[in-house]
């Protein structure tokens, strides 16, 4: 039974697909500008799987978190290739400045990617509660 709050949308993914996430590569992020077209972004990211939660660390002048804040619960795209294997995970985004968020975010980017990311004074974090996970050759 989940606690009080949690998630139970969390989708399940096989334990390769977990490791390929955990591996030091970019994604692309794929999100709508308020035009209705596609804007897609390199991005370093994290998954935790036991939210399921993608973070991606980003400033609050990007077109990618605008794009958000113009539309709050917009659903998302994020994509990891490495040659002919792939993984995309999709879910509802939003945009925080909480200095909590941002903080683990800071943390799980420092362990995956072996450094602090950059600290621009309008940092945020973009989290994406993933809902559904689709991948191939994993």
């Amino acid at each position: 039974m989940p606690r009080s709050g949690a998630r139970t949308d969390i989708p399940t993914m096989p334990p390769q697909a977990e490791e390929f996430l955990a591996a030091p590569q970019v994604g692309t992020l794929t999100t709508l500008r308020p035009d209705g077209t596609l804007h897609a972004a390199p991005v370093r990211f994290t998954w935790d799987a036991a939210a399921g939660l993608a973070r991606v660390l980003t400033v609050a002048s990007s077109r990618k978190a605008r794009n958000l804040v113009a539309a709050p619960g917009s659903r998302i795209a994020l994509c990891q290739v490495d040659g002919f294997s792939w993984v995309t995970l999709e879910g509802t985004a939003t945009v925080s400045e909480d200095r909590r968020r941002v903080a683990e975010g800071v943390r799980r980017y420092a362990r995956r990617y072996w450094s602090a990311p950059p600290s621009p004074a309008d940092r945020v974090i973009i989290e994406i509660a993933v809902d559904r996970v689709l991948s191939l050759n994993l």
